[in-house]
């Protein structure tokens, strides 16, 4: 989160504009211009576990990590500054949460990406702002309006849900494999054998589909779900639990919460960071595995086939295997059989 985002950047260039102003920030936070920016009070919303972390640092408790934003993450708040993601149900779902503790009268700025559909911005909110475009610049549009009116917004009326064979899916907006099983995770899931047993780390775990079915055809196994979105987190509480599944189920950065070590670690790794291509998580997920392993332990991910990952196994492994692959992806597994040579 060191350099500014184009998004970010076009804030800057109306950065007295805000100099007096009470803001709350929220939406796809991707560099820590909140701590940056001159304000009177600086406030941020996410659901991005990776991004609070790094806000947290400066802003301490000013900055707020979670599904829904609360009355008192808008308290004092006079502007909305919103980040545009590039899911637009997700956008709904986040603007409607946050418009709906916001006073009228107090203003909304949005700013996005033209890529991510942020021009879908003044259509969406209409009902309550009017929004008009007042900057365009690094490939980015700047929205601003005045609240008119506040919409009622209830949480629980935005689930969703599945059915994957004999198992129900929950889903909320912005969760990965909100609509359906996506290819790569069908793939992975294709090379899990029944009767699987021990413990079981499922990284970027989205709505919980890959731990589910896993635990659906080998019920011994111990299962530990992470993820940093925290619509993700609560989507893979509510699949396990509606389909009578245990598992613990929490927010990390990658490793960042993981305690122990495990004799499986399975993921679908992002190669993005909202709209940007960020293979970090990946890596880091990769390097760091060794040391979350018990000897002869295994990493299993799914990837595109273009990805890099094979040298960065090999580094770490010794060596990895191609269990299965398509046009569009492979399915890698790596064993632990030998102490790691990364740096502790």
């Amino acid at each position: 989160m060191s350099a500014f985002t184009p998004a970010s950047e076009v804030i800057l260039r109306h950065s007295d504009e805000f100099s007096q102003r009470r803001v709350l920030f929220a939406g796809d936070l991707q560099d820590d211009l909140p701590a940056q920016l001159d304000t009177a009070l600086s406030r941020v919303h996410t659901q991005q576990y990776h991004h609070w972390q790094i806000l947290s640092r400066v802003l301490g408790e000013e900055a707020r990590y979670g599904l829904v934003a609360t009355p008192e993450s808008a308290a004092e708040c006079d502007t909305l500054v919103y980040f545009w993601p590039k899911s637009k149900p997700e956008a709904l779902f986040q603007l409607t949460n946050l418009l709906s503790l916001m006073p009228v009268g107090s203003e909304l700025f949005v700013v996005g990406e033209n890529r991510s559909g942020v021009r879908s911005a003044e259509q969406m909110v209409e009902e309550w702002v009017t929004l008009n475009k007042i900057d365009s610049a690094r490939r980015c549009g700047l929205y601003h309006g005045r609240i008119d009116a506040v919409p009622a917004f209830d949480a629980d009326a935005w689930w969703e849900e599945y059915p994957l064979g004999h198992l129900t899916v929950k889903t909320l907006p912005g969760v990965f494999s909100r609509d359906g099983l996506d290819a790569g995770s069908n793939l992975l899931l294709s090379t899990l054998k029944p009767h699987t047993k021990g413990k079981v780390l499922d990284v970027g775990c989205g709505a919980g589909v890959l731990s589910a079915m896993l635990a659906s055809f080998s019920p011994k196994v111990r299962l530990t779900l992470t993820d940093v979105n925290a619509a993700a987190v609560e989507a893979s509480r509510a699949t396990l639990a509606a389909n009578g599944l245990e598992g613990e189920v929490f927010a990390s950065n990658v490793y960042s919460d993981v305690a122990g070590r495990f004799d499986m670690i399975i993921s679908n790794p992002p190669f993005h960071d909202g709209m940007q291509t960020s293979l970090d998580a990946a890596q880091t997920l990769i390097r760091g595995a060794a040391k979350h392993l018990n000897m002869g332990g295994e990493l299993r991910i799914v990837a595109n086939a273009f990805l890099p990952y094979p040298a960065v196994l090999d580094e770490i492994f010794g060596s990895h295997e191609v269990l299965v692959q398509n046009g569009r992806f492979k399915v890698y597994r790596a064993v632990l059989s030998r102490p790691s040579k990364t740096k502790r």
